[in-house]
């Protein structure tokens, strides 16, 4: 699809789920890809089958609780490679059963997640960029539908999230001069196997209600997004806040209700 053969890249928290799929899609085009995972077990395995498969792929471990892991693999994977072309931020935290709404939510665990998930970010990106200016590179962090759309729930995740698509278009701004662009992809509802397990028919099917593709989204569908970040085919963009999610919250609030109607009047 796209030619990212030479390109060094690091995807966090890549052992499955959105982030297996990242890698696999980087490497599968071309990349060395560094799995930067926190089990090691898991991290050598997914590097592993890649490696199987003909591709470049090796495990970095990598805590996002730790900053000094974010400096870390930064350094380590550009002295090894000459150079660090492409950083995937995947890692993020939440906390269903404490992240609630603003009266009923634990106040700990609302500031634990938003400063889990912005320094995770922050931080690679602090790292990374440095290693980036002599060639350019491309930031994608992954975001969530959850940054621009309000919620009953989750205020940490969103709330962070949020910082997330700030400081994408900031970083953009600020080091384009070095040709280093930076972008965030947004995944809506995605058929990760922690989404399925946690999700009941009854719920999919009320929430695919008001996602006017009809469809839960795939890990690759996500993937597909980053690939295009991670190219040149996508050269001359940047600061982009871009949705992954079927049309999730693009029309009007009664869309479920409309479109059912039209679906009877046939």
């Amino acid at each position: 699809m796209y030619s990212l053969a030479g390109k060094v890249a690091v995807v966090t928290a890549s052992t499955r789920g959105i982030g297996r799929a990242c890698a696999e899609m980087l490497a599968e085009n071309g990349a060395t890809v560094f799995v930067a995972a926190r089990n090691e077990e898991s991290g050598n395995a997914v590097a592993a089958s890649m490696s199987e498969r003909g591709w470049k792929a090796r495990f970095v471990r990598f805590d996002a609780e730790k900053p000094e892991d974010c400096a870390r693999i930064m350094e380590s994977v550009a002295e090894r490679e000459g150079r660090l072309d492409i950083l995937v931020n995947n890692y993020g935290s939440t906390d269903v059963a404490r992240d609630k709404d603003l009266v009923g939510g634990d106040s700990e665990a609302f500031f634990r997640i938003v400063r889990s998930n912005i320094q995770s970010v922050y931080l690679t990106c602090k790292h990374a960029v440095p290693h980036m200016i002599p060639t350019g590179g491309s930031i994608i962090n992954i975001s969530s539908i959850g940054s621009v759309v309000p919620d009953l729930s989750r205020l940490a995740y969103g709330v962070s999230k949020s910082a997330v698509n700030w400081l994408t278009k900031n970083i953009a701004l600020q080091y384009a001069r070095h040709n280093i662009r930076c972008n965030a992809v947004l995944p809506g509802l995605i058929a990760t196997d922690a989404a399925m397990r946690n999700m009941s028919d009854e719920f999919r099917e009320l929430f695919l209600r008001h996602v006017p593709l009809g469809r839960v989204g795939r890990p690759e569908d996500v993937a597909a997004a980053v690939l295009y970040y991670a190219s040149d085919a996508s050269s001359y963009v940047t600061g982009m806040i871009h949705e992954v999610a079927g049309g999730y919250a693009l029309g009007t609030p009664q869309y479920a209700d409309f479109a059912g109607m039209a679906e009877q009047s046939r």
